[in-house]
This record gives structure tokens, C-alpha cells and sequence, in this order.
């Protein structure tokens, strides 16, 4: 394979003039799909990603969960890799709960995030305890964590919860409008990845549940859950540590996305603007029309755009279920988003497939609809919730593929012998899709 100089997103938009034209470039392909880590049992999900751990180089960390139930990871695993993930060290176990006088802690790790500047590595950390266990509980109880590591992960230098800066905040109080217990900020899924922009700040996606008026957490759209969606903005300060701001937050109108904004992803654009991606839901009100949404900041972070739908290149919107995705700036400058669209409008989550790649106009920010490569979709032997998500996608830097590590669900119906609900049966995959040079 011929190696590739890799370069951050950041450095390549500067470098290219936004009028560069991509329309010679070929369209996306899918490669290959192999297996990444196989189940360990009947009703077993292995969900997992790998990423870079230095700004250079090709030394990697592969974190992997087993799960038996949705939102809760069972046991997580750790490996290292030196070779680009051609081979992998042992996996080591790792915490991902403990008993607690209040209930169950629960920990999770996000992929690591390099600051191209410093070499240091940023791993985002949700934290909380959950009185009965119950996933649902952390509306109220997650808090952010953040650690830094100056040699590859392999040891950290700092860690700590992530609280403003100022003397009104504390553990108990992060955040405006964030309390402990009784709301809470969050990252909602593997693909809330940071970025780095060019003012060499952090921006980290993240989601807040809302208070209403008696102080509580508030869920005005009436589906699963409600959040808003918002920014993290970290400053690197003389200690090497990250002084954090949050930006306004990107709130939806409850009548139009019954969960708020969800699981938001960024990019920076060649002209130092900041698209935002959000899924939202027609959960509970199934007349209405399943979007993905999209909110633009001019100012670094700070402040955003009122949300609208997200579009075609004709103003098209398109249907997308109430699932993750991901933006992704390639070493090439072009900009690709990865997620879930529906030929028909979605019901809430579902359905869930096929999961596409293509490619955002640099220009418009919109979505190039000729572009649309499908990396994995329904077959006619699996159950009819299938699904393709909750995955992580980053760049090979020897190659120039896109790789994305996804475990797809109930890719067979149950049998009538089995115990009643969808098998939870699934490995890890890694997809590699070919962008061009």
C-alpha cells in the first residue's frame, strides 16, 4: 500500500481555496467489510471503534464493549495496535461499573481525540450513578469527565470532571443550567467526536437536558428522552490543561423533533464556519416528518444558527431516522457525513438502515445526493428492526479510506424456539470505503 502524508482537517481546509472543484473526484466505494471482533456468545453485542493515539504515526487504540441490553456495557475490553491495526496486543480488561452506597457507578470512554498542535491526547469520559441502573437515570446523574495523555495513551497526566470556569461553578454545578441530580450534560454517542478549529480550540458536541419551570428535568416533546443540543469549548491554559466554555445551546421547537436535538456532530468549513448535524425524532407524533437538522455557528462555537432540516443540494430534505451519524473531514479537504436515510418517513429509531457515506458541499454545506455510497442495508433473511448504527468512522492514514467500525443488529429474526424479542447476537465490523485521492 502506498503511505499517505496525513494531515489534520484543519490545516488542509486553510490550505485549499474554498473554490477548489472536487466534481473530478470519483465517488465514494465500498471496499471491503471484515470482521473486527467476533461475539463471545448467544445474545452477546460487541460494540466497539478504534483511533490514532499520536498526531503522527500509526499506533492505535481499540476499545470494544459487550453488551446484552441496550445502553449498558456488560464488560469492556483495551488493545493496542502498532502497525495500523494490522495486529493487536491482548485485550485488558476495563471498569465500566461499580457499587455504590447511592446505586451503580457507570463509566464510559469515548474515542480518543489528538490535538494536532500539542501531540496530546483527549479521551471524553461520562460518568454517574445510577440509582437502579437504569439508563434513563443518567438524565439526571451523567456528568463529563475529561483525561489527557502525553504519550500515546498509555498513561495520563490529568484528569477531572469537566466544570466552567468561574467561581459559580462547581462539581454539583458544571455548567449553566446543568445541576446534579437534577438534570445533566452528556455525549450521546461515539460519533459526538471533537474537532479542533483554527483558532486551535476544542469543540466537543454534547447534549443537556432541559429544566422546566419546577426545577426539574423536563421532557416537553413526550418521546424517549429530550435534549438540547450544545458545545463544549475548550481553551488549552499554561498548565496543559483545558479551560472549558459552553456555548448557547441548539434547542428544537418540541412540536417539530418530539426529543429536542440529539447526538450532534461538527465540521469546520473553509470559510471558518461551523456546521452542526443533529438527529432529531418523531417519536410518539409519527405524522410528523423525520429529519436529520442542521445549525451553523459563524463565531467559533459560541453561538448557533435556529435549527432547520438539513438538505439535499436542491433543497430536498431527505428522511432520516432518529439515529447517530457523523461528520468527517478527509485529509483531502472534502468534508463526508455517515448515517442512516430512509427512502419513506422514519417511525422514531426505525428503520435504521440502510447506513450511507456522502460527500458535503463545501460551499452550501449541504448534502451531495449523487454521492450517496450504501455501506450496509437490510437483507431479506433479517428481522424487520434491523439495524445499522451507533458506529465510529475515522480516516486510515496510510491509505486515505474512511474506516467505520459498526456491529449491526438483529441481522436474523428470532426463532420460534428462542426467548421472546430480537436476538442481540452481533459482532464488530470494520467497513473501509475508498474516497479517492
Amino acid at each position: 500500500m502506498m503511505r499517505r502524508t496525513f494531515l489534520t482537517g484543519v490545516a488542509l481546509l486553510l490550505a485549499l481555496p474554498a473554490s477548489s472543484s472536487l466534481a473530478a473526484q470519483p465517488l465514494p466505494r465500498l471496499v471491503d467489510k471484515t470482521l473486527f471482533v467476533p461475539t463471545t456468545g448467544q445474545g452477546v453485542r460487541v460494540h466497539g471503534y478504534a483511533y490514532y493515539t499520536r498526531c503522527d504515526g500509526v499506533e492505535m487504540i481499540s476499545r470494544y464493549s459487550e453488551q446484552t441490553q441496550s445502553d449498558k456495557a456488560d464488560v469492556a475490553f483495551s488493545r493496542r495496535s502498532r502497525d495500523n491495526g494490522h495486529s493487536w496486543s491482548d485485550a485488558v480488561p476495563q471498569v465500566t461499573h461499580d457499587q455504590e452506597p447511592q446505586g451503580i457507578m457507570r463509566t464510559g470512554r469515548h474515542p480518543g481525540f489528538v490535538d494536532s498542535d500539542r501531540d496530546l491526547l483527549l479521551v471524553m469520559i461520562l460518568r454517574g450513578i445510577l440509582p437502579t441502573d437504569d439508563p434513563l437515570e443518567g438524565m439526571k446523574h451523567w456528568t463529563l469527565h475529561y483525561s489527557l495523555s502525553d504519550d500515546g495513551g498509555l498513561t495520563e497526566y490529568h484528569q477531572s470532571q469537566v466544570i466552567q470556569t468561574g467561581e459559580e461553578f462547581s462539581a454539583n454545578h458544571p455548567l449553566p443550567g446543568v445541576w446534579k441530580s437534577r438534570n445533566s450534560a452528556m455525549i450521546g454517542d461515539t460519533t459526538c467526536r471533537p474537532i479542533q478549529i483554527r483558532t486551535g480550540q476544542i469543540l466537543q458536541p454534547i447534549q443537556i437536558t432541559p429544566v422546566g419551570p419546577g426545577g426539574e428535568y423536563e421532557n416537553p416533546g413526550g418521546g424517549y428522552t429530550y435534549h438540547d443540543a450544545a458545545v463544549l469549548i475548550g481553551t488549552w491554559n499554561e498548565a496543559r490543561q483545558l479551560d472549558w466554555t459552553l456555548s448557547e445551546r441548539v434547542r428544537a421547537d418540541p412540536n417539530l423533533s418530539t426529543r429536542g436535538m440529539i447526538e450532534p456532530t461538527l465540521a469546520e468549513f473553509p470559510d471558518g464556519q461551523i456546521l452542526m448535524v443533529m438527529r432529531g425524532s418523531n417519536d410518539v407524533k409519527l405524522d410528523l416528518p423525520g429529519h436529520r437538522w442542521m445549525s451553523v455557528s459563524r463565531d467559533g462555537g459560541h453561538h448557533w444558527s435556529t435549527p432547520k432540516p438539513w438538505t439535499y443540494e436542491d433543497g430536498t430534505p431527505f428522511y432520516s431516522p432518529s439515529s447517530c451519524s457523523q461528520l468527517l473531514v478527509h485529509s483531502s479537504g472534502r468534508i463526508y457525513w455517515i448515517g442512516n436515510i430512509s427512502p419513506t418517513n422514519p417511525k422514531g429509531n426505525h428503520p435504521r438502515y440502510p447506513l450511507v457515506l456522502g460527500e458535503v458541499d463545501r460551499q452550501t454545506m449541504t448534502l451531495k445526493q449523487v454521492t450517496l455510497c450504501t455501506l450496509d442495508t437490510r437483507g431479506p433473511e433479517d428481522a424487520e428492526r434491523m439495524q445499522i448504527s451507533n458506529f465510529f468512522a475515522e480516516e486510515d492514514r496510510q491509505t486515505g479510506e474512511i474506516r467505520i467500525y459498526a456491529a449491526p443488529l438483529f441481522r436474523k429474526p428470532p426463532k420460534p424456539s428462542d426467548n421472546p424479542g430480537l436476538d442481540w447476537t452481533a459482532d464488530l465490523w470494520l467497513y473501509r470505503v475508498d474516497v479517492g485521492d
